[in-house]
């Protein structure tokens, strides 16, 4: 069996989380976002993407009901023991049979909560789910339920948060050594990934962000590779990734001479990330770090080019994203706590002259000055 962490770690967090649903006057937990499943069981698997729940009772009870091809994942993965399948086809029922399974557990006429926002859960499957389960109980959203839980990590989580960290360290040097003129993106993805695969991680769970030229600008993933110029720039955002744990960074690279503009971007961004560290702690709150971000963003003149949101929790997390609850954004009153992780961007994207400057890397809370996951430089990089 292929457990990361130590039994009595996964008991405790399934009786945290049958405490949260007991206080949350609910029955039950109808779980379907996949980084639940991993935090409670260890289950790992992409199968998500198809129908597929974990319910967890007030009693601490707990089934999974899945496909066939998971079937042996689960076995293989979690601490699981009851899992059940249903059947691929034209007809499938699968909320139906849901429905009967956790009938075996007695909630008929009571309240599960359900997991709601998430990629686990389809528009299409929560309607099917709904009509499933329609006089047969009373469903309520209770999406953030585990992830308020997941979000304060254990000493093991942040044994494998460090490691992404220095995962991270390792991708960004391999990727430095690629990038001059004439150098392919496609090389430098490579050698980056290679790194954190050479060094015992795993895919992250969104794909790696390069872009240069006027496509330094962009914070997304699109497809599609060029080579870089003589004089260029490069924005590169990825993370370490190690047991599915992420610690995230993010740099905008100068090929040939760094412009007056890049100069001034970057040290603003600069700015702002130090204003952001001094707040990251312990009783601010998610937005009170953003607020230190934007206030020196504005003061400089940046407030068309930066971002409404500057960073967002880490950890465990699935395709198709690794960004994680909650986020930096205005007024968002949730509490910093010691031992949450988050990823701080300073992404300034300035299309009047098409310039971009995107620093950011990832920290642990700790109750003191927050505890930076990455050793590389965050000077401005020219090559």
């Amino acid at each position: 069996m292929a457990l990361h962490f130590e039994r009595s770690e996964y008991q405790s967090r399934v009786t945290n989380a049958v405490v949260a649903i007991n206080e949350a006057g609910l029955d039950g937990m109808l779980i379907f976002a996949q980084e639940s499943m991993y935090y409670l069981t260890g289950y790992d698997t992409f199968g998500y993407c198809f129908f597929q729940c974990l319910y967890l009772g007030a009693d601490g009870q707990m089934a999974l009901l899945t496909r066939s091809a998971d079937l042996r994942q689960a076995q293989h993965t979690s601490t699981l023991g009851d899992i059940r399948i249903w059947t691929d086809g034209g007809d499938a029922t699968p909320a139906t049979q849901l429905r009967d399974m956790v009938e075996d557990f007695g909630v008929h006429g009571k309240k599960l909560g359900v997991e709601y926002d998430t990629h686990g859960l389809t528009a299409a499957n929560g309607k099917i789910l709904e009509a499933a389960f329609d006089g047969f109980c009373e469903l309520e959203d209770a999406s953030y339920l585990i992830s308020k839980l997941r979000v304060v990590k254990s000493p093991a989580e942040l044994g494998y948060v460090r490691k992404a960290g220095k995962l991270a360290d390792k991708a960004c040097e391999a990727a430095l050594a690629e990038i001059g003129p004439g150098a392919d993106e496609g090389d430098i993805l490579a050698a980056l990934q290679g790194a954190i695969f050479r060094s015992g991680g795993d895919f992250p769970a969104n794909e790696v962000i390069i872009g240069s030229g006027r496509d330094a600008l962009l914070c997304r993933y699109k497809a599609g590779r060029r080579k870089l110029d003589a004089q260029d720039q490069v924005t590169l955002e990825w993370a370490g990734a190690y047991r599915h744990y992420h610690a995230a960074m993010m740099r905008t690279v100068i090929v040939g001479k760094p412009s007056d503009r890049h100069v001034f971007l970057h040290q603003a961004s600069m700015d702002a990330l130090a204003a952001c560290e001094e707040v990251m702690r312990p009783g601010s709150t998610a937005g009170d770090v953003f607020d230190a971000y934007a206030g020196v963003m504005d003061k400089a003149g940046l407030e068309d080019h930066r971002l409404a949101a500057c960073g967002y929790s880490l950890g465990a997390r699935f395709t198709p994203s690794w960004m994680d609850w909650p986020m930096f954004y205005h007024g968002h009153d949730v509490e910093l706590q010691e031992n949450m992780v988050f990823f701080a961007h300073m992404i300034l994207m300035d299309s009047d002259t098409g310039t971009a400057m995107t620093p950011g890397q990832s920290y642990i809370i700790t109750d003191g000055k927050p505890e930076p996951l990455s050793a590389a430089s965050l000077e401005l990089v020219a090559k």
